[in-house]
């Protein structure tokens, strides 16, 4: 691996930790959560962190593939602002949902967060199909959080 690859590695794994933690301190799963109806078909707890863990880690990898298969300093900052949006809506949505405890606020916002997935996806696509394709677990766990956010609010709705 040359040197080109060093520094994208880094800044890409520091961001990808840093969305991780600021989620996982957002994330209060308490009696409150406990408290919540789930469907049936709802993952058991331990499968959020390994589902993450993997998201993360191909999240950072189609970032440094995007980086340095873009062309000049614009794309790649029109790229990286794009990984901004979408960690900063990652970290929302986890502030919606278990910090104020307004999973119908949350399911509105998923939509936000799904939006910003698919757009990487087609801005990777150009420059990174590698990019783009390990972008794709994300997409589907966020449509199937979506789903289940959607599915939570169903069972326990109105929130106050």
């Amino acid at each position: 691996m040359g040197r080109a690859w060093l520094m994208p590695i880094l800044i890409a794994g520091f961001a990808a930790m840093a969305v991780a933690v600021a989620g996982a301190t957002i994330t209060d799963i308490g009696p409150w959560y406990h408290s919540l109806k789930q469907p049936r078909w709802a993952p058991p707890e331990m499968a959020y962190g390994v589902a993450w863990t993997a998201i993360y880690a191909c999240t950072a990898l189609a970032g440094v593939t995007g980086w340095l298969a873009m062309p000049n300093w614009r794309e790649r900052e029109w790229l990286l602002g794009m990984f901004a949006l979408n960690g900063f809506l990652n970290i929302v949505w986890s502030l919606l949902f278990f910090r104020l405890h307004r999973p119908d606020w949350a399911v509105i916002e998923v939509l936000g967060l799904w939006l910003s997935v698919a757009a990487l996806i087609v801005i990777l696509w150009r420059r990174s199909m590698t990019g783009a394709v390990l972008m794709v677990p994300y997409l589907l766990w966020v449509t199937f959080a979506g789903y289940l956010n959607m599915t939570i609010v169903n069972l326990n709705g109105p929130f106050p």
